[in-house]
């Protein structure tokens, strides 16, 4: 047991270096959109149907991505809100009423007026709109690593996982309109709810059947054994090639505006350290244990990459600011995320002395 607890614990492999391969993958992008600009523009023009903005290759890679992740979430895990209720209502609050709508404020606030001299207004407002799409998708998938990474409780990230999913059937569209709509940008609600059934209801759905059904047949441990673990390098050849062809749309604005890839990761930063620091002093306030307090406010701070990808491309299209925006949001996220773990392992003490006083 204390083997165990004196072994630092670190990433897999490719988790570890993520930011490494989306460097690699814009790179690829660039020089793809640049050395082939017709094949490019052929398969930027693969929509299903015309006007939807929805890309057919970047969409089925969406999916490839999605739905594996949807497997992994355990809805009999919600018999467990009992359990930990305070801490589940503070991530609950920092994910809904507070990471939204400070980084609207803050996409606003930086894109919109600090930013003004290096940004036109129209792309400041797809800027925005990316960022807003980015803070209202919780994380889903890279919870259980930061939960790993800050011995969280397991059953909690479990709870955590399955309430923000069925919280974002609901809440995602109407948040994402709304905070658009301050901002001044125009959402087609039509469109944005058939991005939240495609890439949200439908995966969702597909994978509580498929663990329901496969878990009931074969077992847990064939389940995730063999199953699960046949989806990990679909998982990551799909997110990479994603990037690929989204940079790859992007081109000709990473070429001539490459200095807004910089500018787009400033307020995405503010806003992890921000929403991190206050679920967990909220948290440590109101004497929740440390094993939920660290992965609640990383679970608070960290975003569903992946949804605001897929969802930003089919409002806006793959070239767009807004696309570019979420992916930024991948750039930035890793290391952060990281420091924010270090932060929290090395502040447990501290946190504990709150729990030991009257």
């Amino acid at each position: 047991m204390s083997n165990e607890a004196s072994t630092p614990k670190r990433l897999a492999f490719f988790e570890r270096y993520l930011t490494v391969w989306v460097f690699l993958c814009m790179i690829v992008g660039v020089a793809l959109g640049k050395l082939a600009p017709g094949l490019t523009a052929s398969l930027s023009k693969m929509e299903f149907g015309q006007g939807s903005q929805v890309n057919v290759p970047i969409a089925v890679l969406i999916w490839l991505m999605i739905y594996p992740m949807m497997l992994k979430v355990d809805f009999t895990a919600l018999g467990g809100i009992a359990r930990k209720p305070k801490g589940l209502g503070v991530t609950l609050f920092v994910n809904w009423l507070v990471k939204p709508f400070s980084m609207a404020l803050l996409g606003w606030l930086f894109m919109q007026h600090i930013f003004t001299a290096w940004i036109a207004p129209e792309m400041a407002k797809e800027y925005t709109a990316g960022l807003i799409i980015l803070a209202a998708a919780p994380c889903t998938a890279m919870v259980f690593v930061w939960s790993y990474l800050t011995d969280g409780d397991p059953v909690y990230t479990l709870v955590q996982v399955a309430v923000n999913d069925l919280i974002m059937l609901v809440a995602f569209a109407p948040i994402v309109m709304f905070l658009c709509g301050v901002a001044n940008v125009v959402v087609p609600s039509k469109v944005l709810i058939t991005s939240v059934v495609v890439f949200i209801v439908i995966p969702l759905a597909a994978g509580w059947i498929t663990r329901t059904a496969l878990l009931k047949s074969h077992g847990k441990d064939w389940f995730e054994k063999n199953f699960l673990a046949k989806f990990h390098p679909v998982t990551i050849f799909a997110l990479l090639l994603t990037l690929v062809l989204i940079f790859a749309f992007q081109a000709e604005n990473l070429t001539t505006k490459w200095f807004a890839v910089l500018l787009l990761a400033v307020p995405i930063i503010i806003q992890v350290y921000f929403n991190s620091t206050l679920a967990y002093l909220l948290m440590r306030w109101l004497r929740v244990p440390h094993n939920v307090a660290s992965p609640g406010a990383l679970i608070g701070a960290s975003n569903f990459f992946e949804l605001a990808v897929a969802v930003a491309i089919t409002l806006f299209g793959a070239g767009s600011g807004a696309a570019l925006a979420t992916v930024v949001g991948v750039l930035v996220e890793v290391p952060v995320m990281l420091s924010v773990c270090k932060i929290c392992n090395g502040s447990r003490g501290w946190y504990q002395a709150r729990l030991e006083t009257e």
